[in-house]
């Protein structure tokens, strides 16, 4: 049986200025729309807990993951633009991590259940694409590039039956990792 988020709690705090400096914008859960707090941000502190940041409304667009840590001048450090503009809590997962990729939309052609993470999809299962999962426990990150690089995605449990539908048309993702950060 597996525990996703029970009473767990985050904290991370944006500011507009590198350094922690500036306008600041404490946030303890989900936010969908950060824009009417900052007009932008340059650093960020994630005091608890596990994040993904987006630099669009509604948890779209260009994603990137935050755990603890101060971020001076996050600009720079995770190569993402001034504009931050939502932001989702992860919940801590304790059990299992299952997720089943497949090769086509609508859970068609190869597919793979994976339990663990995985660097290079062609070299492990000789897929060379990946258009749909279905993640049944835990929390992951899907990579476009192999080795973990590239735009990165969140995914929760739940079935995802096309990426091109879910706005991510022309990302292949190559590689999957589990978010196994304790996020506390």
């Amino acid at each position: 049986m597996s525990n996703t988020g029970m009473n767990m709690r985050g904290k991370i705090t944006f500011y507009e200025e590198k350094n922690f400096q500036g306008r600041s914008y404490e946030c303890m859960s989900d936010c969908s729309d950060m824009s009417s707090y900052l007009s932008r941000c340059q650093s960020c502190r994630v005091e608890s807990g596990c994040f993904m940041v987006y630099d669009r409304t509604n948890y779209m667009g260009n994603q990137y993951y935050m755990k603890s840590g101060d971020y001076s001048d996050y600009q720079s450090m995770v190569g993402m633009r001034d504009c931050v503009r939502s932001c989702r809590m992860i919940p801590m997962h304790r059990g299992q991590y299952r997720m089943k990729i497949y090769e086509n939309e609508n859970f068609g052609g190869q597919s793979h259940e994976m339990m663990d993470d995985c660097n290079n999809i062609m070299d492990r299962y000789r897929m060379n694409d990946c258009q749909s999962c279905n993640v049944m426990d835990g929390h992951w990150l899907m990579y476009e590039q192999p080795q973990y690089r590239g735009k990165m995605v969140y995914m929760r449990p739940g079935e995802y039956r096309s990426f091109r539908d879910m706005g991510m048309s022309g990302i292949r993702f190559m590689s999957m990792r589990r978010i196994t950060d304790s996020c506390n």
